[in-house]
């Protein structure tokens, strides 16, 4: 424990090069796999409904740019 202090300062005031491997959290690595695997499973039809539902969900609230109908704010004063 006292060894691994003493190496962190020494990494910290460049006395010794820190030689670790970076780690990655166990919830980011299973995700990945998980993420990968399921991919693999579905069907291309399937991850465009996927894909199609999340857009509609992501842009629900908000008018798409090109539909033409733009309203414009009345700047006269009265």
């Amino acid at each position: 424990m006292i060894g691994d202090a003493i190496k962190i300062a020494r990494i910290a005031t460049d006395e010794e090069k820190d030689d670790r491997e970076p780690v990655k959290s166990a919830s980011a690595e299973l995700g990945s796999k998980g993420g990968r695997a399921r991919a693999a499973t579905l069907s291309g039809e399937r991850r465009r409904e996927i894909a199609r539902d999340a857009a509609r969900i992501r842009w629900k609230d908000q008018t798409p740019a090109r539909s033409g109908k733009k309203e414009l704010k009345d700047t006269t004063q009265e």
